[in-house]
């Protein structure tokens, strides 16, 4: 019998707040699974990642590069639809523009509730390329956590359901006190949703499905540069004005995110240091289900959940970022590209300019708050 699936995206969350054991839910789900400390995102962008996840491509595969341009290619299948035409029922509820279904990721979905509210001028949130702006368009924890109960409530297995919280975005203004100890309001923001989570997953419980017997996913799909307020922030003063939570940049502050397996089949209460991807999420899943692989960027990690010794290297983690090419109000930015290497030994990172002729490379064993760039001048026909 398939086990039931629930995909946790807590949107905005970087992983070393995910990590710093003060999330009760968080922790929960850490101690019944398997921890990856260093999963890497491939865009600082809400759709282009999700993208990434749902379709186990990059994405100049997937066809989502910027934040109001493009839709999902309607050649690529989606995770969704895999696990519906293998008899999952299957539900979404969202909470933020960039998971509206006009991009297309509501394919494969029976149920995709992506009802938000307009911005607080009446405009709606969909046309609206600020990314800090369209934080105020949102669907809270609370509605997520009934909504998707009450999905729940009403399925019999097997299922997939994916439930998206959004508050750790900017503004950073937790609506209550969930009387976890926080540093900053952006952490009041993670921990709030944190407790939602641990709502979700009582939810699941009360419905008759066992947590443990289900296969729960929780990631996020990008980070957050908070401007000073951690040691490897890089926006604002910190040198990059350009950069505004996320978006710009593909520096560990956005790229670097929690990745948490657990349910049949994965081991309790383990943490794996080998770099891994969150396009290595779909493979993943479907190699667990003993479903036909599909044409891939990422690589099934089931061995590493099931027991297997680290493989020592890993494929190098790409990202990008197409967002300074929406950023009309400011001049001179370039698109950036990345690749995060880790071999178990050494970490690097070299970070470069599409169109421009700027190459940082950072040594992370020496460097992990990636200020100490060795940067090269290329010509422009050099240049990567």
């Amino acid at each position: 019998m398939q086990p039931n699936i629930l995909f946790v995206s807590l949107d905005t969350v970087r992983a070393d707040v995910a990590y710093n054991g003060r999330m009760p839910g968080i922790e929960a789900l850490r101690a019944s699974g398997v921890t990856f400390r260093q999963a890497i995102s491939s865009c600082p962008l809400t759709p282009v990642s999700h993208a990434t996840v749902f379709t186990g491509l990059q994405p100049p595969r997937h066809g989502i590069r910027h934040l109001l341009r493009e839709q999902l290619r309607k050649d690529v299948p989606t995770l969704a639809e895999l696990l519906r035409g293998a008899g999952y029922s299957t539900g979404a509820v969202v909470s933020c523009p960039g998971l509206n279904r006009w991009y297309g990721m509501d394919r494969g979905f029976d149920f995709y509730d992506d009802e938000i509210p307009l911005l607080p001028d009446g405009r709606d949130p969909l046309t609206v390329g600020d990314v800090k702006m369209r934080g105020l368009a949102l669907k809270r924890a609370p509605v997520v956590t009934r909504r998707a109960g009450d999905w729940l409530a009403a399925q019999r297995t097997p299922f997939f359901l994916f439930a998206h919280f959004f508050d750790a975005h900017w503004p950073y203004d937790p609506p209550e006190d969930v009387g976890v100890q926080t540093r900053n309001p952006y952490e009041g923001e993670v921990a709030y949703s944190d407790h939602h989570l641990q709502g979700l997953l009582q939810r699941l419980a009360d419905a008759g499905h066992d947590p443990a017997a289900t296969l729960i996913v929780l990631f996020s799909d990008h980070g957050e540069d908070l401007g000073g307020w951690y040691p490897n922030d890089h926006a604002g003063d910190r040198g990059h004005p350009e950069e505004e939570g996320h978006g710009c940049l593909l520096f560990d502050a956005t790229q670097h995110v929690p990745l948490i397996f657990s349910g049949p089949g994965v081991r309790a209460g383990v943490e794996v240091p080998d770099q891994v991807r969150l396009v290595d999420i779909m493979p993943t899943v479907l190699d667990l289900l003993g479903l036909e692989p599909q044409a891939s960027d990422g690589l099934s990690l089931r061995p590493l959940l099931e027991g297997a010794s680290s493989p020592g290297t890993r494929p190098a983690a790409y990202s990008e970022t197409h967002f300074p090419e929406e950023r009309t109000d400011r001049a001179g930015l370039h698109p950036l590209r990345s690749l995060r290497l880790d071999d178990g030994v050494h970490r690097q990172k070299v970070i470069w300019q599409v169109g421009g002729d700027e190459v940082g490379y950072y040594d992370l064993n020496s460097d992990p708050d990636e200020q100490a760039a060795r940067t090269t001048i290329l010509g422009p026909d050099s240049a990567p």
